[in-house]
């Protein structure tokens, strides 16, 4: 099998996760060894599993560093050969950016799932730095919270400046989708 790198981002509620999900099931029924992984400081659901906004889950190594996911896939890699290496919200996972793009030139397929902005426009290093390797890309859009557009932009409904860093990691009431039109940031856009 050739390996892939597949990258799904987009706002939140875009339904990245949900990809994601589908792919490590596709694999799975392929007889392929999957390991998932989720950065330790998400834990908006479930504190071991990836979990969706439509109720998906699956097991997940819970991890802070690129170090501690490349640990792990040393260990089980020695006794089962790892076949593809999931992430749910890679930008979160320090560092993880050099690891998966080593492991996807080694053989393994590599599926991450991530926001590709902050809420202040900012592109996430992890995700800039992974987009050239990757062989499919998927921009997910979410519905803009203000009308029936497609959007593309993650709006704070807080003071991000001043927010502590699980604030920063919430989801439903403090975060929504919007389109450009919608956008704070684009009130001129016409």
């Amino acid at each position: 099998m050739n390996p892939q790198f597949i990258i799904y981002t987009g706002p939140m509620f875009g339904s990245k996760t949900t990809r994601l999900l589908g792919d490590i099931d596709r694999f799975s029924r392929k007889g392929k060894n999957v390991l998932s992984f989720k950065a330790k400081r998400d834990v908006r659901y479930e504190k071991d599993k990836i979990c969706s906004h439509n109720g998906g889950s699956c097991y997940a190594y819970c991890v802070n560093t690129s170090e501690e996911l490349y640990s792990i896939y040393e260990e089980i890699n020695k006794y089962e050969k790892v076949d593809v290496i999931a992430v749910d919200e890679a930008f979160m996972i320090s560092e993880v950016a050099p690891v998966l793009i080593s492991l996807y030139q080694k053989g393994i397929t590599v599926i991450a799932s991530s926001i590709q902005l902050d809420a202040n426009e900012k592109p996430f290093e992890t995700i800039r730095d992974m987009l050239p390797w990757a062989t499919k890309i998927e921009i997910c859009s979410a519905v803009c919270s203000k009308c029936d557009q497609d959007a593309y932009f993650t709006e704070a409904l807080f003071d991000i400046h001043n927010a502590t860093q699980e604030e920063k990691v919430g989801a439903g009431a403090m975060y929504e989708p919007r389109c450009m039109k919608h956008y704070t940031n684009f009130k001129n856009f016409s």
